[in-house]
């Protein structure tokens, strides 16, 4: 199976790259595939896996799923998809339907959730991942909003669903200090 991140933010944030590297480890770069991605940060993205300038929306992608929180299924083990598609999108809270908005309503494939929780772009990879690999979703550990320590006396929360590994949620390599060199809290 390939993924499809059709990236839906303006610009390509070092936060992107971050999780985006992180999906490319799950994954391998060989089952990879960016989908709008401005011209000047192809060169960006080539190390991690195939990039195309093309909105996922005009490319055809047969036997393909989008994983929406809002879809009405979830996605489990019997589903046998050659392509999952998902939005490279910064979370709201409340969510706000960006990917049924922005991908849902254009793309002619399945739609499947992973759970009714907000995950990050490279926590719903690995769900899914684990799920099409044959695992159950009610098996994934999972912890709900975690907080991370940016400075003494200042934390940032992240409101979004985690994968727990060894008891501990799976953040991407750098993250934790990217947010703590942030300036705009």
């Amino acid at each position: 199976m390939k993924f499809i991140i059709e990236h839906l933010e303006p610009r390509l944030f070092k936060w992107c790259i971050i999780e985006y590297t992180h999906i490319s480890e799950i994954v391998g770069k060989d089952n990879l595939i960016f989908t709008n991605i401005r011209e000047n940060d192809v060169k960006k993205l080539e190390k991690l896996g195939e990039v195309h300038t093309q909105s996922v929306k005009e490319m055809t992608y047969n036997n393909s799923c989008v994983l929406d929180p809002f879809a009405k299924k979830e996605l489990d083990a019997n589903d046998k998809f050659d392509y999952m598609i998902l939005g490279g999108i910064l979370g709201d809270e409340p969510m706000k339907k960006r990917t049924e908005i922005e991908l849902t309503n254009f793309i002619k494939a399945e739609v499947r959730h992973l759970g009714k929780k907000q995950m990050s772009t490279d926590t719903a990879v690995y769900v899914s991942k684990y799920i099409i690999d044959g695992g159950k979703f009610s098996d994934i550990k999972f912890q709900d909003e975690i907080e991370i320590d940016i400075r003494e006396g200042e934390s940032i929360q992240l409101p979004f669903r985690y994968v727990l590994i060894d008891g501990k949620p799976m953040l991407p390599n750098g993250l934790v200090e990217f947010l703590k060199k942030r300036k705009d809290f």
